[in-house]
């Protein structure tokens, strides 16, 4: 199991990626349009500013947390979005807010005792659930940044988190379908961007999936629609998970469409996001951890 240290590492080298792309961009891209409908480049960055924020109040506050969930349930469909556009700011305030947002939260999680739950929302979570998730969000935010400035990321073994993630959300993907919960197991075989083995799931399932470990993300943030994927799926339960596939909790959405039928960003045209839930959450075993973004890509 990986210790919290070492997750609070690996979401500070994330975070700090991202802000790589936006730190020196001129104040104008900061509102190019991304994949995820009615969000710039600022809503991406302020949405995950806004997050942090709720989640250190989980572990530090439990009462204004509590506040938070009340005013949450007012907008059950819009509460995601009116928290991003809360933490809308100027470029160098907004990028202020959420470096010293996320400084909070690590430090936050570390407060944590051994064997606590933070509340959250319609659940309670471990500490390296929290953290999980948020390398998680922060990875599939990012890369609709990345998607809007035209930037092709370098794949990291950071993704091992997303990838587990996306491993143990299986059977809620076929709930979130209104799908019965099939009993027979998954086996997911992935190669890492350094070439290694990551496995999960029981290694004599006859139901598998095999690919590229970037691939793999992809498909469970709903970054990329299945039929663009270097991914393998063999029997029934594999292949029907592939359509389905959805690392965040709440209502499925529509995902994004194939290559081909894609509208570029910053061109008129349907929606490319994935929807989810109002307390659209990623799953890690009975955690629910990341919220989502606009009408739900997490």
């Amino acid at each position: 199991m990986v210790d919290l240290d070492s997750l609070l590492t690996d979401l500070a080298a994330e975070s700090a990626e991202l802000e790589t792309l936006v730190v020196a961009l001129p104040e104008a891209d900061w509102s190019r349009p991304t994949p995820a409908p009615g969000w710039t480049v600022a809503h991406q960055i302020a949405h995950l500013a806004w997050t942090d924020h709720v989640a250190t109040l989980a572990a530090t506050d439990v009462d204004a947390f509590a506040h938070s969930i009340r005013h949450a349930a007012t907008d059950p469909d819009g509460f995601v979005d009116r928290g991003a556009a809360e933490f809308l700011a100027p470029p160098p305030e907004l990028l202020d807010r959420w470096r010293n947002g996320r400084s909070a939260l690590a430090l936050a999680l570390r407060g944590v005792p051994a064997g606590e739950r933070l509340p959250w929302y319609g659940t309670r979570m471990s500490a390296t659930s929290m953290a999980t998730a948020r390398i998680m969000e922060t990875w599939a935010h990012g890369g609709d940044v990345a998607d809007a400035l035209g930037i092709t990321r370098t794949p990291t073994a950071r993704l091992r988190h997303v990838a587990y993630l996306g491993a143990r959300t299986v059977g809620h993907a076929f709930a979130a379908h209104g799908r019965p919960v099939p009993d027979a197991p998954l086996r997911i075989e992935l190669t890492g961007p350094d070439g290694d083995s990551w496995q999960f799931g029981p290694a004599d399932a006859a139901d598998r999936i095999s690919g590229p470990a970037l691939d793999f993300c992809l498909l469970v943030t709903q970054r990329r629609h299945h039929t663009d994927l270097a991914l393998v799926a063999v029997g029934p339960v594999a292949t029907e998970w592939l359509g389905i596939a959805q690392v965040f909790a709440g209502p499925p959405g529509p995902g994004r469409q194939p290559a081909a039928h894609r509208t570029p960003v910053g061109h008129d045209g349907p929606s490319e996001t994935a929807v989810s839930g109002p307390t659209g959450a990623a799953l890690s075993g009975p955690d629910r951890a990341a919220l989502s973004g606009p009408g739900g890509a997490a």
